[in-house]
Parts: C-alpha cells; structure tokens; sequence
C-alpha cells in the first residue's frame, strides 16, 4: 500500500526505542526521510544503522526533551539538515510505577515536562514549518491511562489526559493549514518500559512479574500483548491520505482492553 510519505521528513521524539524506534522504521519503509531524538547516544545510532539500511537518510540527536533549550535545538536543527518537518510524532515518554503517597511533586513535575510540556513546545515550534508548505501530520503518543484508572501510575493519567485535550484543542488551530493532529492511546506494549511496570506492580503486590503478565494478557480480549508495530500501523494510517479529513481524534491500540467508551 502506497501512503505517500515518500521523501518526506519525519520527527518523531523518543525514536531510538520501543514505540518510537517501530514508528521510525514504519515511516522509514514508506519512503521517509527520518530524524529521531533519544536520551540515550548507543540506541540512537543502532537505530538510526537500522533506518538507513531501508535506503532512506536518518538524523540522530541526543536530547532531553524535559528541558526547553534541548527542544529548540532538536528542532532548528532538523531543519537545518533536512531542509522540513512534514511529519511530527510526539513518543517521549517517562514513567513511574507508585502508589499516590510515594508521587512526590517533583515527579509529576517531571512527567508534565517529560511528556505534556515537551509534547507542546515540540508542536508549537514545528507547527510554522508545516503552515509555510500548507501541510502537515502530528500524532501524538498517549498512553491508556488517559481513558482508564492505574492505581500506580496517577502521574502518567494525569499527563496522558492532558496529551488527549491538548490533542483536540490543537487540533482546531492547526486545521486552516492542513495540519491533522490526532492520538494514538497505546494499551500494555511489548517494551522495556511497560516491562519496568509490570516489575514494580509485582514488586508492590508479591506476586511474580510472569503472574503479572499473565494477568494482564488475559485482561486483552485479543489475546495478547500489543507490539510495537501494532502502534505503527496506526501512526501510519493517521499520516496516510485515507486519514486526510480526520483530526483532532484519539485512538486506541489496546486488543480491547480498554473499558471505557468515549464519544
């Protein structure tokens, strides 16, 4: 199937792993040129090996994108090696497993920088590139804590819910440009991160992480863990033209885990 995504460029931050890294390679055998922003120099560049072995140019950058000033330079830098942003994939990313009393203020502080400030900043710095050529796609990553209660993980509802609003009230102002913008809710993915907290929730609980696991398979009406790729597909699809009159809407890749039913 052809997107159209060829020769396009795509940002798209926490690119070096997990979610990030399946999008980069989705986009990438599409056609598009890809830079990718990680914290961590050893996965950017395997990442980035991975990328161009589909024939396309990667840019790696070493960022942290909590922090403003490492934001501005992953984007003006894009720029200046690319040439344009047409594709923006907001994946960043922090998370802590705890209960309410052990969520200090500083952590939610952190996970609001990590997350929804840097999901902000990144697609008010990017959004004039992609008004100056009259179209554009953002997508941004929000996990399912945003529809439903995780007990452990109040800081990463309380992001993710604003990731969702953020998403719709954008959405709006972006449009006169031919900008969509649009969520993607992943459920449990098969990634480091969500194996860190299926640890800490065995930790908090007693039980063993492959009772966890087990758990939470059968909580998935599809019958097992989302992949990496499975997120891709949807990214994919919210850049493709079959998407073209579609913004301002969340989605979510959980296998039907997920009990809420929005409208």
């Amino acid at each position: 199937m052809n997107f159209e995504l060829n020769g396009k460029v795509a940002l798209i931050t926490g690119g070096s792993r997990g979610i990030g890294r399946a999008v980069a390679l989705a986009l990438a055998g599409q056609g598009a040129h890809i830079a990718i922003c990680g914290r961590t120099q050893e996965s950017l560049d395997e990442t980035a090996r991975a990328i161009e072995a589909l024939g396309v140019t990667c840019w790696s950058y070493q960022a942290d994108v909590s922090r403003l000033p490492d934001i501005e330079d992953l984007v003006s830098n894009t720029v200046a090696d690319s040439g344009r942003i047409d594709l923006l994939v907001n994946n960043a990313v922090t998370s802590t497993s705890a209960p309410f009393d052990e969520q200090t203020d500083d952590l939610f502080q952190y996970h609001i920088d990590v997350k929804l400030m840097a999901y902000i900043r990144i697609a008010r710095l990017v959004l004039p590139f992609m008004q100056q050529q009259g179209w554009g796609r953002i997508v941004n990553i929000g996990g399912m804590t945003a529809r439903i209660v995780a007990p452990l993980r109040m800081t990463n509802g309380v992001v993710n819910a604003g990731v969702a609003n953020f998403t719709k009230q954008f959405s709006g102002y972006a449009a006169p440009s031919n900008v969509t913008v649009n969520c993607v809710h992943p459920g449990y993915t098969a990634t480091e991160r969500v194996q860190q907290i299926f640890e800490s929730e065995a930790k908090q609980s007693g039980r063993g992480v492959e009772d966890i696991v087990a758990s939470r398979t059968r909580d998935i009406p599809l019958g097992r863990l989302i992949q990496p790729e499975d997120l891709a597909a949807a990214v994919l699809f919210f850049c493709s033209p079959m998407a073209q009159m579609i913004t301002g809407q969340c989605i979510a890749v959980d296998g039907g885990s997920g009990a809420s039913i929005p409208y």
